[in-house]
């Protein structure tokens, strides 16, 4: 008689879902968007919400932190925000520099960058597709031939 009732809090936890972000920044949030269910699960084949989890993100997040350097003087400082996400300060090329708000999803570092929307995944040097670069272990690859990576 027991089991069943234990059952019961973890079956409505499940059911929870994160509140959504009333921020106006517009960033991206951390939902990947609907997914089909395993084929094993109840409900397979319908569609359902993919949310990451609030401590999932806290922790991948601190992944992304940092100072990340890129090359000839290149190079993107992450810091968490306040009201959640993080803030990018960047120099991307010779000629632009620049601050951003973005936010740590499944596929990596998003943010919006000059009007384009961008995502730096993590990688090594060789995947940066910069010589210097090469032989890093631990970086953030924004496209070819921008790359960052700690020291």
């Amino acid at each position: 008689m027991r089991f069943p009732l234990l059952l019961a809090p973890v079956a409505l936890a499940a059911c929870a879902q994160p509140a959504p972000d009333p921020s106006p920044s517009g960033t991206p949030t951390d939902r990947v968007g609907p997914v089909a269910a395993p084929r094993d699960e109840p409900g397979a084949g319908q569609m359902r919400d993919n949310a990451v989890e609030p401590a999932a993100t806290a922790a991948s997040e601190e992944r992304y932190l940092g100072r990340w350097v890129g090359v000839e003087g290149m190079y993107l400082n992450v810091t968490r925000r306040e009201a959640g996400g993080v803030t990018l300060d960047m120099q991307w090329d010779l000629d632009h520099r620049g601050t951003f708000d973005g936010s740590v999803t499944a596929e990596g570092l998003r943010f919006m960058r000059d009007g384009v929307a961008e995502t730096a995944v993590l990688g090594d040097g060789d995947q940066t597709g910069l010589k210097w670069l090469a032989g890093k272990k631990e970086c953030l690859i924004v496209k070819p031939g921008e790359g960052y990576c700690r020291k």
